[in-house]
C-alpha cells in the first residue's frame, strides 16, 4: 500500500509539473484558448485511463501484497500468450516509442519539458500521459496559429 501512495504522490507531482510547464497554454488571454472538442476528448480518455489503471493496480497490490513489485507485475504480463502479446506491445510502446515521440515531436512543435510525459506514464498510466500529451499538442497547435 505504501508503494501505491508513493506512486500517487509522484504521479500528482508530474501532473503539477505538466501544468506548470504548459501554463502559457492554459491562460485565457489568447484567441483559441477555449477547450476544443478534440482536447476535451483527450482529457476524458486520459482520466478514464488513470481511473481504470489505478483500480487494477490497487486490486493487484491487495491480491499480491507480499509479491507486489515492478518485476512481479511485469512477469504477470506474460502469464499467457494473449497477455504476453499485449504486454510486449505496451512495454515497447511506453518504454521506447512514447519517449521518442513525446520528446522529439513535442520539442519540434514547441512543447516545453517534454520529458514529463514519459515520467508521468510511469506513475499515473500510459493512457493518461498520452492523453495529456495529445491535449497539450492540440492546445499548442492553436497557440502557434493564434494571431500575433
Amino acid at each position: 500500500m505504501t508503494g501505491l501512495l508513493i506512486h500517487a504522490v509522484i504521479g500528482l507531482g508530474t501532473v503539477a509539473i505538466f501544468f506548470w510547464a504548459n501554463a502559457y497554454l492554459y491562460r485565457r488571454d489568447w484567441p483559441g484558448s477555449s477547450m476544443s472538442p478534440l482536447e476535451a476528448l483527450c482529457y476524458v480518455l486520459a482520466i478514464g485511463s488513470v481511473v481504470a489503471g489505478w483500480y487494477f493496480n490497487t486490486k493487484y497490490m491487495f491480491t499480491y501484497p507480499a509479491e507486489g513489485s515492478w518485476v512481479h507485475f511485469t512477469k504477470m504480463l506474460f502469464d499467457n500468450p494473449a497477455a504476453g502479446s499485449v504486454g510486449q506491445d505496451i512495454i515497447i510502446t511506453n518504454a521506447i516509442l512514447f519517449p521518442i515521440w513525446t520528446i522529439v515531436d513535442g520539442s519540434r512543435h514547441g512543447l516545453r519539458h517534454t520529458w514529463i510525459y514519459v515520467t508521468m506514464s510511469m506513475f499515473t498510466s500510459f493512457g493518461f500521459a498520452m492523453g495529456l500529451y495529445l491535449a497539450a499538442q492540440e492546445r499548442q497547435v492553436r497557440w502557434l496559429a493564434r494571431p500575433q
